[in-house]
């Protein structure tokens, strides 16, 4: 990409975080330092790939954060309505899209292509994966931003019943949640259709084919992050108010050792009666204002946390924070979608990465 277009354009993605503090400091950072490494790519595809994606997704975030705002609660104690991004955030939704265009470039590099042959050339499969991570994390993040708008309750996925949970909860849909998924998965496919140098015209057939594609797969993306979240993170309640709690910056949400199983999870044996029945007294202690001491997971001996105390798991186990899955989801994805491709073209998958 020219450097006339690449560090203008970068800039103003810069002042735009900083101006709207839609990014902490770190986060921006971050997000210049991949906006540059997709602007060495010779195409700007990558590089309008990833602003398309970043002004999505802080659009639909701030649709959102009034709403959002009263039906979540933050894990800091405050209202609900997520702040700042950090810079782990703008990883886990670019680096995989970041890894895959420098390796394209290089491939260009080495071949002497200049534009996009439709499995032709093995080095094609790597530009599908980048279209393919950006797809599926706009999808991603287009759901859970506006799917918490819908009227009607999420249901949870990883249920075999379906059963209805708060708003919020990792692996929750709706009807909202999935077609706006699928919105954000076509912007990035109308994207990668204007902007793909293709070797050869397409058609409005071949064209048809490949936004439908795309945005399909976005939209499994989307899913696939649902199954992820709701069987790999834990979605934590707060029983005061019975909305859930969000981790600052995507991390973990502390809960109290007796919240640690998902709502519907097996009993206890019957050995941990007397324990498990203390526990529960001590919750109802907590939410009457009464002081139950060196309780909470993470706290010293005797002291005091209320806070931790007024939680449970409504669904899901703590395995991974939602960091974790975005880039989990993220790397699936790409190579899912490079691996369809290469059977599409009958084109090997190992000949993408060939020194």
């Amino acid at each position: 990409m020219k450097p006339y277009v690449a560090i203008p354009a970068t800039l103003a993605l810069v002042y735009r975080a900083w101006s709207r503090k839609s990014l902490t400091t770190a986060g921006i950072v971050a997000a210049a330092i991949t906006a540059l490494v997709h602007a060495q790519h010779p195409w700007s595809t990558p590089f309008t790939l990833l602003v398309v994606f970043y002004m999505g997704g802080t659009t639909a975030t701030k649709v959102k954060h009034d709403i959002k705002s009263q039906l979540t609660v933050s894990s800091t104690g405050s209202s609900g309505g997520e702040g700042a991004r950090t810079h782990i955030q703008v990883l886990a939704n670019s680096i995989v899209a970041s890894i895959l265009t420098q390796l394209h470039a290089r491939q260009l590099a080495r071949s002497g292509q200049d534009c996009f042959s439709n499995g032709t050339n093995a080095a094609d499969l790597l530009m599908v994966g980048v279209v393919a991570n950006y797809a599926a994390v706009a999808a991603d993040t287009f759901s859970s931003e506006l799917g918490i708008l819908s009227k009607s309750k999420p249901r949870l996925i990883t249920s075999l019943t379906l059963r209805v949970v708060p708003p919020g909860t990792n692996g929750g849909v709706t009807a909202v949640g999935l077609l706006a998924g699928l919105f954000g998965a076509f912007t990035i496919a109308i994207t990668s259709t204007v902007l793909l140098p293709f070797c050869s015209e397409w058609g409005n057939k071949e064209k048809g084919i490949w936004i439908a594609a795309v945005t399909v797969w976005g939209g499994l993306g989307s899913l696939l992050d649902s199954f992820l979240g709701g069987w790999l993170q834990s979605s934590v309640v707060d029983k005061r108010t019975g909305k859930v709690v969000e981790g600052s910056g995507g991390q973990k949400v502390l809960v109290h050792p007796s919240s640690t199983q998902p709502a519907g999870a097996a009993a206890l044996p019957k050995q941990n009666t007397s324990l498990r029945t203390t526990e529960e007294a001590a919750n109802t202690a907590t939410l009457r204002g009464a002081k139950i001491t060196g309780s909470s997971a993470g706290s010293q001996p005797g002291t005091r946390d209320p806070e931790h105390e007024s939680r449970r798991v409504e669904s899901g186990f703590d395995l991974l924070d939602n960091n974790d899955v975005n880039v989990l989801m993220a790397a699936i994805m790409s190579i899912g979608g490079m691996a369809v491709a290469s059977y599409v073209w009958d084109v090997p998958l190992s000949a993408a990465f060939a020194k």
